[in-house]
């Protein structure tokens, strides 16, 4: 991981000579001098001054002294963690979670069936809800993550992964605190006549563009503005901004804490489920059928 040489340059440091940095290290004063040379050669700097009383460092040297004592410790820290892995990879489910995607939902379905692998142990591993970047990460099942919970009826994430329905959520609007209908308990589709609804655009979600047509075609009343397709918290931020309307769903209620989420007088709501690699391997196969027997 790191030139062994920068074990010796530290020891004649510490030591201020060759022959003492010898006899910590057994091995000759002429191999450490040699090696010091060698290694101001690969560097093409003067890392010490040679005196009568001993040997001291130049700024270089201070630099590099300072640097190496970093670099050897992350190095052994680095190859602990790598051997840890080897013994512990096929023994560990890596879950993604995010703040839209949370993984508490694939926590309750873990301690129902976690009793059929006793010898696994779960790591959760972040990542963003940036629109731009979801479905590089998506992409990533089955290498930086195992499982996933998310809400999905989008084409571009099915096309990326296999989906285990858990169930639905309701589909819900958001208005900033000071919104004229924020202190409302529920409201009816009527309410929103006047506003502007952010949404997404149409082509991903049939859900979405199922409700988008509705709109269209009964309420032209309402506005829609178009979202990208994957929210993150900027889409969450324009609302609150712009004292627009956001269409959202029952468990993104808390992701703002300057909005306040409405149900509202439809039947409209997204599925949500547990997203697993379409290779998965056997015994991530093997957890999706006990999940999927503990929900018969």
């Amino acid at each position: 991981m790191y030139n062994s040489m920068l074990d010796t340059f530290i020891a004649v440091a510490d030591c201020g000579s060759f022959t003492k940095a010898a006899e910590r290290l057994f091995i000759s004063p002429t191999a450490v001098m040699k090696q010091m040379n060698t290694l101001e050669e690969h560097l093409d700097l003067k890392l010490m001054e040679r005196t009568a009383s001993g040997i001291r460092l130049t700024a270089a040297g201070a630099v590099i002294y300072q640097d190496a004592k970093f670099l050897i410790d992350y190095s052994k820290k680095s190859i602990a963690s790598a051997r840890a892995t080897l013994c512990t990879s096929d023994t560990t489910f890596c879950v993604g979670t995010s703040l839209l995607n949370p993984a508490k939902p694939f926590m309750d379905l873990w301690y129902r069936v976690n009793k059929a692998f006793p010898e696994y142990k779960l790591h959760l591993v972040p990542f963003e809800d940036n629109h731009e970047g979801i479905l590089s990460e998506i992409s990533q099942l089955g290498e930086k993550f195992d499982f996933l919970i998310g809400v999905c009826d989008s084409k571009s994430w099915l096309n990326l992964c296999n989906m285990l329905p858990l169930g639905r959520y309701k589909k819900m609007i958001a208005v900033s605190r000071e919104h004229r209908l924020a202190k409302k308990s529920y409201i009816e589709i009527e309410d929103l006549y006047g506003e502007t609804l952010m949404m997404v655009k149409r082509g991903d979600s049939g859900v979405n563009d199922f409700l988008r047509n509705d709109l269209e075609k009964h309420h032209p009343k309402i506005h829609i503005e178009d979202t990208p397709y994957f929210y993150d918290l900027s889409v969450f931020n324009r609302c609150a901004e712009t004292k627009n309307v956001l269409l959202t769903i029952e468990c993104w209620q808390d992701v703002h804490p300057g909005l306040v989420t409405i149900p509202v007088h439809w039947d409209y709501s997204i599925p949500y489920g547990f997203l697993y690699s379409l290779d998965a391997p056997e015994d991530v196969l093997r957890f999706v059928d006990a999940v999927k027997n503990s929900l018969t």
